[in-house]
């Protein structure tokens, strides 16, 4: 019994210095915003909104035909 009880005490010092750290770093880090620039390829632009899954081309629409003058 005394074996179980220096786990449990062992444990929860360790989840006490756990607690404490993130206490730690909650309290004393200030954390410094910067700017995040993405890249998005042309092609998931121009593929009129549908997703291109990986291995396909992307839709691509074909343009309206004009009408014919007689």
């Amino acid at each position: 019994m005394p074996t179980l009880i220096r786990l449990i005490i062992t444990l929860l010092f360790l989840a006490g210095l756990v607690y404490a750290g993130m206490f730690a770093l909650v309290a004393f880090v200030e954390p410094t915003p910067k700017e995040v620039t993405i890249r998005i390829p042309q092609r998931d632009l121009l593929s009129g909104g549908q997703p291109a899954l990986p291995g396909q081309a992307p839709a691509v629409e074909e343009p309206a035909a004009e009408p014919a003058t007689p």
